[in-house]
């Protein structure tokens, strides 16, 4: 991969050395979680083909659009509304990052006690090693976290930012807020791509991005089935390529893989044998390659079903309204879809526990992971909530704090063993 994809790396700024040490840990983490799975579905070569060319063929996609004119636009929070970017023929990327490369550049600029999630994507940056970031025209943050707000006044040292303020209650002068970020933002975009958003491809965007919804709501129902015919790693690596690849391609790669699972339920095939306890996760986003819970979880004779998260439902849960006849309408479509988002920033936050307690039933669970990174406060904090809730409906819950490096594993091996012991 190095020798075709050099010269665009070179031609991107990255720090070539330190780039080939993330690939070569990339590919050696994913194959003792991914490749060592039994019964994995035919449509996983996809998978496995968009992890393996991540930072190739996609990069080098992004590069030909780029020249044929069209902008790439970054972005790290599903608040961020990519039917604006699509509308506007420009491409959109998440930037979130899930490892702990890059994090001595980090700290030179952000305090050691700040969410790994934040020190992540700044140590991708400034160590030089994310190609998507390198490809961006625009990055889009918003103000979901005072930690998050606050890396962004310094990331604009480095790169052109954008920065949508989020509403923190969802009263009606929120949403009179939150439309004027939408339209705001709107003409950001048509400012830096050159191009109206009309309503005709406003109302094209919409059909694009729920279609993507559709294909992962339809993959999460099929998760319901007992014995679950998919792992959890499979599924979280799913919805974190959905933030990666292009969204007419990933839908219908999706779509098949769901036909293959379909197949599997029919025949009552599982991927792990029936009465394996099933485990909801709950809390923070698992951004790529963020794999250690879910892998520790399925390690320790469980599987995991399900992913109450923004890489999860919260991300795939609700559509925008498809009947908007004008463009106005259309925007308040998606003013309406996107205050729907039960994100742990709001207060109060009713929403969230009543989705997690349905989510939970409907999915059949044995039992819940409250998980949160550390420094997290609004995660972390609402956990206790979210706690009450379930345990009110005889749910039990485990929470668990954790960061991105491997030092804690065996601990938390030994808590999640417990708890499914306890479940069993």
């Amino acid at each position: 991969m190095a020798s075709k994809y050099e010269h665009l790396w070179q031609e991107l700024g990255l720090d070539i050395p330190a780039h080939d040490a993330l690939l070569k840990t990339l590919g050696q983490f994913y194959g003792d979680i991914y490749m060592s799975q039994s019964g994995r579905l035919r449509g996983a070569e996809y998978l496995d083909f968009v992890l393996s060319e991540v930072h190739g063929l996609r990069i080098q996609e992004l590069h030909e659009a780029k020249r044929a004119g069209r902008k790439v636009i970054g972005t790290f929070c599903i608040f961020v509304p990519e039917e604006i970017v699509l509308a506007a023929d420009a491409v959109c990327v998440g930037l979130c990052a899930g490892a702990e490369m890059g994090q001595e550049e980090a700290e030179r600029v952000l305090p050691r006690n700040t969410c790994a999630l934040i020190k992540s994507f700044m140590g991708f940056k400034l160590a030089r090693l994310c190609p998507f970031f390198e490809s961006c025209d625009l990055i889009v943050g918003e103000t979901t976290c005072d930690g998050k707000k606050k890396a962004y006044e310094i990331l604009t040292e480095y790169a052109p930012v954008y920065v949508m303020e989020i509403p923190q209650m969802k009263e009606e002068r929120d949403r009179t807020l939150w439309l004027e970020e939408i339209l705001r933002f709107k003409d950001r975009v048509e400012d830096l791509t050159g191009r109206e958003i009309t309503g005709e491809r406003l109302s094209e965007a919409i059909r694009t991005v729920n279609d993507r919804r559709r294909v992962l709501q339809r993959l999460n129902d099929l998760r319901k089935a007992i014995p679950t015919p998919i792992s959890g790693r499979d599924v979280l690596l799913v919805n974190q390529i959905s933030f990666y690849d292009d969204p007419v391609r990933f839908t219908e790669k999706i779509g098949e893989l769901c036909e293959e699972l379909e197949e599997r339920v029919q025949k009552g095939e599982g991927i792990v044998p029936e009465g394996t306890p099933r485990l909801m996760l709950s809390g923070c986003p698992m951004a790529l390659p963020n794999w250690k819970i879910p892998y520790v979880i399925e390690s320790s004779n469980a599987v995991v079903v399900g992913e109450e998260s923004c890489i999860g439902t919260r991300n795939t849960r609700e559509m925008v309204d498809e009947n908007g006849g004008s463009i106005e309408e259309m925007i308040q479509a998606l003013v309406e879809r996107y205050m729907r988002i039960d994100c742990a920033c709001f207060t109060p936050n009713d929403e969230r526990l009543e989705n997690i307690v349905t989510m939970a039933k409907d999915l059949q669970v044995d039992g819940v992971i409250h998980y949160a990174l550390q420094f997290c406060h609004p995660y972390t904090i609402e956990a206790f909530k979210v706690e009450k809730a379930l345990e009110k409906e005889g749910i039990p819950v485990l929470r668990v704090e954790t960061d991105y490096s491997m030092e804690d594993v065996e601990v938390l091996k030994n808590r999640i063993e417990a708890f499914v012991g306890m479940l069993q």
